[in-house]
């Protein structure tokens, strides 16, 4: 049996059964859980930093999705950091440890999706130095203890959506109760990043959360995936542009038609109140559902 063991536990989140627990009840319970759509929940756009910085926005989007549903699967569309060839990477058996319990793989609905589509591949290799998918799952496993997993790594091309639609297809087709959780980080803003067109200071990680992030946050709300890759492309204001593509295509696909911007911080925020000096670094992120 393939185990994907975890890479980034102690880093980006605790590595420690116990710990981990806590961490996940501790963001959960602090998140609002006011939003009730009149839609069904079809899926969910969540950032994947470290848990001190995104870890807060992530869990009102999985706090919202648990409240309304009850997937049997849940798809995982992941960002590609490291390069590893043009196709979406399936892990497609096995399971996925956490310190808080496995995530089994669905494997049937994962070889139904390799008989769909050859912008998909199994290459459960392309999964170990990932973190984007890892920091989500010790929360489905906590939430969605009967829920396996299909994680896939989707890079920024040009057929990103189409990898979504796909999935979206092969789901409808053999009526899966499945939800759709896709990734992203937004605006890498400052010398860390080598991304200053505004300079430095407060008035620059204003643009870049207010007006940088904000486009491309519209063209997820607005369901436009056949455009979030160019507009990642051109105005670096995500880096996992190829998941939420396909994020979108999918959910669309199953009948989505809006989506809803549940919180947008940035990491500057999160930690330091905001300030920003000449050298400050900062990331953006959202959570969106999709209804």
């Amino acid at each position: 049996m393939r185990i994907r063991e975890p890479v980034v536990a102690g880093r980006f989140y605790a590595a420690f059964p116990d710990a981990c627990t806590k961490d996940v009840t501790r963001l959960l319970t602090g998140a609002p859980s006011d939003v009730t759509a009149s839609e069904p929940l079809l899926g969910g756009l969540v950032p994947h930093a470290g848990w001190m910085c995104s870890g807060a926005v992530a869990a009102r989007v999985f706090k919202t999705l648990a409240a309304q549903c009850d997937p049997d699967v849940i798809v995982l569309f992941g960002g590609v950091h490291r390069h590893r060839g043009r196709e979406a990477a399936l892990f497609g058996s096995g399971r996925w440890q956490t310190p808080v319990g496995p995530a089994e793989i669905d494997d049937r609905l994962a070889e139904r999706l390799l008989g769909q589509t050859n912008l998909i591949v199994d290459d459960p290799y392309a999964h170990e130095q990932e973190h984007s998918i890892e920091v989500q799952v010790p929360f489905i496993v906590h939430l969605f203890p009967q829920a396996k997993i299909v994680p896939i790594m989707v890079p920024p091309s040009a057929t990103a959506h189409e990898v979504g639609q796909a999935v979206g297809r092969t789901i409808e087709a053999y009526n899966y109760n499945a939800l759709i959780v896709g990734t992203t980080d937004l605006t890498h803003y400052g010398p860390s990043y080598d991304f200053l067109p505004k300079g430095g200071g407060e008035a620059a990680l204003a643009w870049a959360k207010q007006e940088n992030d904000r486009r491309f946050i519209d063209l997820v709300l607005d369901m436009r995936e056949a455009d979030v890759v160019d507009e990642a492309s051109e105005n670096r204001n995500a880096c996992s542009s190829g998941a939420t593509a396909a994020t979108l295509g999918a959910v669309k696909v199953l009948g989505a038609s809006s989506g809803t911007l549940l919180e947008h911080t940035t990491s500057g925020e999160v930690l330091h109140g905001g300030t920003g000096s000449e050298n400050a670094d900062s990331v953006g992120y959202a959570g969106i559902i999709f209804s």
